[in-house]
């Protein structure tokens, strides 16, 4: 047992939970997202009212004025959530995981909200992955990283050119403005794919997070 592994994120999707989400990631893949040395946690949002969904209660990250990248960011329940997901970053920190092994994503709105988290408040984190998510046009990220002169952690995303709820040019979009503003990113469409998970995404992702937590580093810390 590696008592010092490298530990990672995996923020669910809307009206998800953590559970469902790796039962899910389990179903694509044919087997659970699961890596020899690396914790993987998969928290659950809390029930909150959900303006698109007219303040029904939904499981979500934050709420949203609507499902665009045109509208102002609900900036009061995004910083909320920072607050209490840096908690469980912390809780990892005094557990012996340094900063330099945690690794943020997430699938849609969970990739939107492992961004925030990254971006504006844990840069020292080892890589951030958003799978079908997008940041809007004015979000608090963009503003947050114009003033910055560090390194920042490299950006893993995926997106499917047939998603009709969370907009492919969206995504890329918000790639090519991280890109601008000084992070290292990597962006891979998927034709045809709607708003959902895909073998081979799902795989690529997998490699990705080896790439930056390898094997080696974790033992070194034992």
């Amino acid at each position: 047992m590696l008592l010092k592994s490298p530990t990672q994120f995996l923020p669910d999707h809307t009206g998800d939970t953590g559970p469902r989400v790796r039962a899910w990631i389990k179903q694509v893949l044919n087997q659970d997202l699961v890596f020899q040395h690396i914790k993987v946690i998969y928290p659950t949002a809390p029930a909150r009212p959900y303006t698109p969904m007219r303040g029904a209660l939904s499981t979500v990250w934050f709420d949203r004025w609507k499902i665009s990248n045109e509208c102002p960011e609900h900036i009061e329940t995004i910083d909320s959530m920072c607050r209490v997901l840096t908690n469980v970053i912390d809780d990892e920190v005094k557990n012996g995981i340094s900063k330099n092994k945690i690794i943020l994503g997430g699938f849609s709105m969970g990739g939107g909200m492992a961004m925030h988290l990254a971006y504006r408040y844990h840069q020292d984190v080892a890589g951030v992955f958003a799978l079908s998510s997008f940041l809007n046009k004015t979000s608090a990220v963009y503003q947050a990283l114009q003033k910055n002169e560090s390194v920042l952690p490299e950006l893993f995303q995926c997106h499917g050119t047939a998603d009709e709820l969370v907009l492919h040019s969206w995504g890329e979009e918000t790639n090519k403005m991280l890109k601008s503003l000084g992070v290292a990113t990597s962006f891979h469409s998927f034709p045809n794919l709607n708003h959902e998970l895909h073998k081979t995404e799902l795989e690529k992702l997998s490699s990705w997070i080896v790439k930056k937590l390898p094997v080696e580093t974790a033992m070194s810390n034992e």
